[in-house]
């Protein structure tokens, strides 16, 4: 088996204060799955550390108006305790100072970008009030964390189609994908020919014989091994975390994937959106 490089980057985890993780939690017994690490920000970030990940790059999101505010002052208090995190912030639209906190999160210098959660959030990626956000994201060499896939669950303002229409104003969106862009797998790996600045992640896609299980050829992952970024989606996951990172292993692949996917390929992002000098 092949093995992991000494320190990864995880590109997908969640933190949140404790009143999100516990509303999350909840939704997630609502529907039939018990999160197996019920652990809060503190306890996520010293778990992932004894495990080798030597930086944490998280998000959160805004459910609804007036949440992504809060959050973002939360968020700048967490990056100011730790030095191996990186955030992708929290937006909403339908905020007034939308924009202006914006500004001063991408200022941050471990700041990467925005987090949308498109499914959550009952926006869709073609909404026009997002476009300010988005140009500001280019402008300032950012990225976007977009939640715009249907898996592991999703509704109508997720897919391929909506995408698409947000690609044909932004061909050039800097945006990760999170689950391989489950269920749409294929769909979502052929945007990566099209739209050089687009990126997956494994978050979710990587347990055997789940119905949200990444289900093309290891040919697939070969040939874009240097625009996939490896995700947990730590804590917010039902099956051990090891699962995934032990059957991505098992699948055999070249030295260089798990180089890049593990470490290099987020290093290199990191280093283009939140430079050190």
């Amino acid at each position: 088996m092949k093995q992991l490089p000494p320190a990864i980057i995880d590109f997908h985890v969640h933190l949140f204060p404790d009143k999100g993780f516990d509303a999350i939690w909840a939704y997630f017994k609502n529907h039939g799955a018990e999160v197996r690490y019920k652990y809060y920000t503190p306890q996520c970030i010293d778990y992932l550390t004894g495990q080798d990940v030597g930086t944490i790059v998280y998000s959160n999101y805004a459910h609804k108006k007036g949440v992504a505010g809060p959050m973002n002052e939360w968020n700048l208090a967490l990056l100011d305790q730790h030095p191996n995190l990186y955030c992708f912030a929290a937006y909403h639209p339908e905020d007034g100072d939308a924009l202006d906190y914006a500004a001063r999160m991408l200022a941050h210098p471990r700041v990467a970008g925005i987090k949308l959660h498109f499914m959550v959030q009952r926006l869709f990626a073609h909404d026009e009030r997002l476009y300010p956000m988005y140009e500001m994201i280019m402008e300032k060499n950012k990225r976007l964390l977009l939640h715009v896939g249907n898996g592991p669950m999703g509704n109508a303002f997720v897919g391929i189609d909506q995408f698409k229409k947000v690609l044909q104003r932004y061909p050039d969106l800097p945006a990760n994908i999170p689950h391989m862009g489950g269920y749409e797998f294929k769909a979502f790996m052929e945007l990566l020919d099209q739209h050089p600045r687009l990126y997956l992640d494994t978050a979710y896609s990587f347990w055997p014989g789940l119905p949200f299980t990444f289900n093309l050829s290891s040919d697939y992952l070969e040939k874009h091994r240097h625009r996939i970024l490896y995700g947990s989606d730590f804590p917010n996951v039902i099956l051990p975390r090891e699962g995934e990172i032990n059957y991505l292993l098992g699948l055999d692949l070249s030295e260089e994937f798990y180089r890049l996917v593990f470490h290099g390929n987020g290093r290199r992002l990191l280093q283009e959106s939140c430079p050190t000098d």
